[in-house]
């Protein structure tokens, strides 16, 4: 059978102040496109379809469009929730999935719930555990709805993950493609940059051992960089097709593509796909970025200028596509330098400690100190 894994759409991401919608849109087609191309049995999505518990009424849109499209290629999609995410807000959609023929699991329920099977095309069997997100706090009750006992399911978070994991691979058969999804960190892997950091470390990263040998294949969301890791059995991530943030720019956009019987090992393969606006970061003096062809990139820009007032909005006059402008950390004092005792701040006026405190960050700056004068005496004089 043939597999088209993905992950971690982020649809409704909005990067300082400006929407990706267009760009998610024009993903989600190449995406589809792929599963036109490649005939894939089977789409996983592996969780984070949204960036917010609370999307809007245009990301839900394109959610649906984008997993009813790929439905449309012929494949059976299963999708799972991811951290960002509302799982039973996902799972209210079960009712018009159910009706499209796309299966949701949102939330952690019932192990037969989690337990997904089908038939391809040509006769192959499959069987496949699909896990969501589970957060520490909701590890116990769902090892509790998993009829674990206690000296199972009060462990660890990645000790939970397993047990939950373990039972659910039961169901796997000899003569069938066995397969897992989740949306989980596993340790050795290398993060993509725009995950969010709470879900990555304190505790919820989980060993490779988690995933059963008998495991023909594991298709994984979370991290944001397309990888596989080494593990009892072939675990990939499938990487994000676009790339969420500026701390992603390097990564390449891709969609998975696996090759797999019940007699023969999986075959991956990275899809690149294209993306509409990139994202890049750019360095250099007003002159320098004044000469810059950007094309149709939004911009992270660390300039190489003393600070001043105005400075950005120099900048984004000659780039209207910065999104975020920085003084390049090159020229930042270390503050670690700066003289911050009580007797350097004795008897001196809270004009000089201002203007003190910029010159010990590189922001001296006539203007500003100015202002700074002009607003204390205002507060001061009512």
């Amino acid at each position: 059978m043939r597999i088209l894994h993905t992950s971690d759409w982020h649809v409704g991401k909005v990067l300082k102040g400006q929407s990706r919608a267009a760009d998610h849109i024009a993903a989600l087609n190449a995406l589809v496109e792929v599963a036109k191309a490649e005939q894939p049995d089977l789409v996983i999505v592996a969780g984070d379809l949204y960036d917010t518990a609370s999307p809007t009424a245009d990301s839900t849109r394109i959610v649906t469009r984008g997993l009813s499209a790929l439905r449309r290629t012929g494949a059976e999609v299963v999708v799972i929730g991811g951290n960002h995410d509302n799982g039973p807000a996902l799972d209210a959609l079960r009712p018009w999935a159910d009706a499209a023929g796309i299966t949701v699991r949102g939330a952690v329920g019932r192990p037969e719930e989690h337990l997904v099977t089908g038939t391809t095309k040509g006769g192959e069997e499959w069987r496949l555990v699909a896990l969501p997100f589970v957060s520490q706090r909701y590890a116990l009750r769902a090892s509790e709805m998993f009829d674990l006992s206690a000296a199972e399911a009060v462990q660890s978070y990645a000790s939970a993950i397993g047990q939950l994991i373990s039972v659910l691979a039961k169901g796997f058969g000899d003569g069938t493609v066995n397969l897992v999804t989740g949306h989980l960190t596993v340790i050795g892997a290398t993060m993509g940059g725009g995950e969010r950091e709470a879900h990555t470390i304190m505790g919820y990263a989980v060993p490779a051992g988690v995933f059963p040998s008998s495991a023909h294949y594991v298709a994984l969301g979370h991290l944001h960089r397309a990888q596989a890791v080494s593990g009892p059995c072939p675990i990939r991530y499938s990487g994000s097709p676009l790339p969420i943030d500026f701390g992603e720019e390097e990564n390449l956009s891709t969609a998975c593509v696996v090759d797999v019987t019940a007699t023969t090992a999986a075959r991956a393969r990275e899809i690149p796909l294209p993306v509409v606006t990139p994202l890049r970061t750019v360095r250099g003096t007003l002159t320098q970025l004044s000469t810059l062809d950007t094309g149709d990139a939004w911009l992270r820009v660390y300039v190489q200028e003393p600070p001043r007032a105005g400075l950005r909005e120099e900048v984004q006059e000659l780039l209207p596509k910065a999104l975020e402008v920085r003084i390049d950390p090159k020229l930042l004092p270390d503050p670690k330098a700066a003289d911050r005792s009580s007797g350097a701040r004795a008897g001196r006026s809270p004009g000089e400690l201002f203007a003190d405190y910029l010159g010990q960050r590189g922001h001296a700056d006539e203007a500003t100190v100015s202002l700074f004068h002009r607003l204390h005496d205002e507060v001061v004089s009512s």
